[in-house]
């Protein structure tokens, strides 16, 4: 189905932006070069980091900042059972053991600390904590745990750019490393592409490096006279952005905070229409509503057949959602957590995350709440 009335969310693109890129195309210089440094710098500032180092996508910063703690055969990292693929497979790329760990609650959803220390073992290196649906995980809880011990934590804020803490931080600052996306449906979409931050001088090292070969300069260092050639002196991958997706994504930073204003405005507005409809159950407090970085909103109903029918019966009536299964649940990992994720099973196997964009206005809004309450009741 294409032509649907209210959709999952949406790419908002200015003329500025296309004309931005259109600039980039015919500067002549298409990968890692001025644009990219030009929105590490600005992104590092936005986030308060002291460096970022932009790649081709979510997935490869998980990789590369696995890779940048020297992730070995027997490794173990922990990772949520709430979280997308790219979590557990960041690890097992790196020779580590992904160990999946439960959400807190279904009210809470995201890693639970109290899970992750039961799992904690003499062979865990990382703990991967997902800002799931753009909400704070709790890395003070986690830094607690974690720190006395040496293990690394890796913030996954690919749903959250932009998001806070309760402090006021914003998150990716609290961890060794934070990753984020520049996948279309992310607040920064430029299709793919992905940044990395740190405040460890070897994390960047590592990073930049690893990223383009590991070759100890780049084309751009020998363009501007920097470098004659290079050497290899470890093995590395080809994870480079290209200019086009760096100037979009720059584009698109300057207006974020406006754009999540929007955003918890419409999510407050689903949570007003929701308060007195039976069968659904709303995640997250209000107060967390304020500090999430908003990539989905999800609600609960009764179970997974529910789900299924409401998911259909919505479809049919135009308004397209979807929902995240656990990794638990996936082929691949499903003997990840050898006792399972309760939790997290059962979040996945109730949950509709219905449409979210900062243009949603009153009549889609409430289209799609009375479409819910509609399917609810048949």
């Amino acid at each position: 189905m294409t032509d649907w009335k209210v959709t999952l969310s949406e790419v908002d693109l200015l003329e500025s932006d296309i004309e931005a890129v259109a600039e980039t195309l015919r500067s002549g210089w298409l990968t890692m070069g001025p644009r990219t440094q030009e929105l590490e710098a600005a992104f590092a500032e936005f986030i308060g980091a002291q460096h970022a180092m932009a790649v081709a996508s979510g997935g490869a910063a998980l990789h590369l900042a696995c890779a940048a703690l020297d992730l070995a055969l027997g490794d173990e990292v922990i990772v949520p059972a709430l979280s997308f693929v790219a979590d557990a497979n960041a690890p097992v790329h790196c020779g580590a053991t992904p160990v999946i760990a439960d959400s807190r609650s279904l009210a809470s959803p995201n890693l639970d600390p109290a899970d992750v220390e039961r799992r904690i073992t003499a062979r865990t290196k990382a703990v991967i904590a997902v800002h799931m649906f753009g909400y704070p995980a709790d890395v003070d809880a986690l830094r607690e745990i974690c720190e006395p011990r040496g293990i690394a934590i890796i913030e996954d804020g690919c749903q959250a750019v932009g998001g806070r803490f309760a402090d006021g931080a914003r998150l990716g600052t609290k961890g060794l490393a934070a990753c984020f996306s520049f996948f279309s449906k992310t607040k920064l979409g430029a299709g793919e592409g992905g940044i990395i931050t740190t405040d460890d001088d070897a994390v960047e090292a590592s990073v930049r490096s690893l990223r383009s070969h590991a070759m100890t300069s780049v084309t751009w260092d020998r363009h501007r006279g920097h470098a004659e050639t290079y050497d290899v002196p470890e093995l590395g991958f080809n994870y480079r952005i290209d200019e086009t997706r760096a100037t979009l994504a720059l584009a698109r930073l300057g207006r974020l905070d406006d754009e999540l204003d929007a955003l918890r405005g419409v999510v407050r507005g689903y949570r007003e229409r929701l308060a007195g409809l039976d069968g659904v159950e709303v995640p997250f407090s209000d107060a967390e509503v304020e500090l999430s970085g908003h990539f989905a909103f999800p609600v609960l109903v009764a179970d997974a057949e529910r789900r299924d029918g409401v998911r259909e019966r919505a479809h049919a009536a135009g308004v397209q959602t979807t929902f995240y299964p656990a990794l638990t649940q996936l082929t691949a990992f499903r003997r990840g957590a050898d006792d399972g994720c309760p939790v997290a099973e059962e979040f996945a196997s109730r949950h509709v995350a219905l449409p979210l964009a900062s243009r949603l206005d009153d009549a889609k809004l409430d289209l799609v709440v009375e479409t819910l309450g509609a399917a609810l009741a048949a």
